[in-house]
């Protein structure tokens, strides 16, 4: 309500404001050389006084009163000739609807039933705001307080944020009195804006500065440091896993002999019969694949009966394994 704190509620005449004093109560003194006995002097043209107002030491400060209480303010004042009241709320005149004003000869009194927040005024915005640092999950921000507090004291600021992802805003700080302040908890991978309201009992600030440069979280990069370790030698000589068995075949009937070896550098591998070498010979076929070893003995005679060998052989050295294969001539 600016009527409690305003110099100027007169229009077409300024209005001075001052403390009232016993001196100024006191009547006009006659002048000394005019005692009861005195002829009557002759008649001066009326005295104009400059209007001023007495203002109550109450209303010396903000006037507060919560939402539905009464407000009667009674403002002394005088003048020559009389001054004219006028009250007016933000600059315009009042609703009259809810609001009554009494001019008298030396004050004049406003009257309001029942107060609402539309006879105060919300605090204007923070001036500015700034994104001084980004670090980790956190980010800290500062702004200059607002020009107008709206007539009356500031309760703080409301800090908000939002990411750019989904764009809403969201409350981290309320009733925060300082102007800078540090946001923490921030989500990896996103970009953040913030925005100050400034608040006082009627509320926040119709409007909210906005940080022009983005907080953009991002994730610390990590430096994977492997330890050194011994290259571990796998090389070994050949060895067989799994042995060569004795069979009895057929005459005319393909057979298969196998065998498993392991070594590293990967082995040579050489059949035998009877001691001597069958590689090359059509009537055999080596194969060899993971380890695994096979020859197959092609529609066998009697004379394909005998001792057979697979040996393996690498750079760290040899190894063999013997079967004996028997053929019968069917009765």
């Amino acid at each position: 309500m600016e009527a409690a704190t305003a110099p100027e509620v007169a229009a077409g005449s300024k209005l001075k404001v001052k403390e009232a004093s016993p001196a100024d109560a006191e009547p006009p003194q006659a002048s000394p050389g005019q005692g009861a006995d005195s002829p009557t002097p002759q008649l001066l043209p009326p005295i104009e006084e400059h209007p001023k107002i007495w203002l109550p030491r109450a209303l010396r400060q903000t006037y507060i009163r919560k939402v539905g209480d009464t407000v009667n303010l009674l403002i002394p004042f005088q003048g020559k000739p009389k001054p004219q009241a006028i009250w007016t709320h933000d600059g315009c005149a009042l609703d009259t609807r809810r609001v009554s004003v009494r001019n008298g000869e030396r004050d004049s009194i406003l009257f309001i039933r029942e107060a609402q927040r539309a006879d105060s005024e919300r605090p204007g915005p923070p001036q500015s705001i700034k994104l001084v640092d980004v670090w980790g999950f956190n980010a800290t921000l500062e702004w200059t307080p607002p020009q107008d507090t709206g007539n009356t004291a500031l309760l703080g600021y409301t800090v908000q944020k939002a990411d750019t992802k989904s764009g809403l805003w969201f409350t981290v700080l309320e009733h925060y009195h300082r102007t800078s302040c540090i946001v923490s908890d921030l989500i990896i991978g996103n970009s953040y804006a913030f925005r100050v309201f400034a608040e006082n009992q009627c509320g926040l600030s119709e409007t909210a500065p906005i940080t022009t440069d983005l907080a953009h979280i991002q994730k610390a990069a990590t430096v994977y440091k492997t330890k050194g370790f011994a290259q571990r030698d796998f090389s070994e000589a050949p060895k067989f896993t799994q042995p060569l068995a004795d069979c009895t075949t057929v005459t005319g009937y393909n057979t298969q002999l196998f065998c498993c070896v392991r070594a590293s550098p990967r082995p040579k591998i050489i059949w035998l019969k009877n001691k001597m070498d069958i590689q090359g010979n059509p009537k055999y076929r080596a194969l060899t694949h993971l380890g695994i070893c096979s020859l197959e003995i092609r529609k066998p005679g009697p004379f394909d009966g005998g001792i057979y060998t697979c040996k393996a052989v690498n750079p760290l050295g040899e190894a063999s394994v013997d079967c004996r294969v028997d053929v019968k001539v069917p009765n």
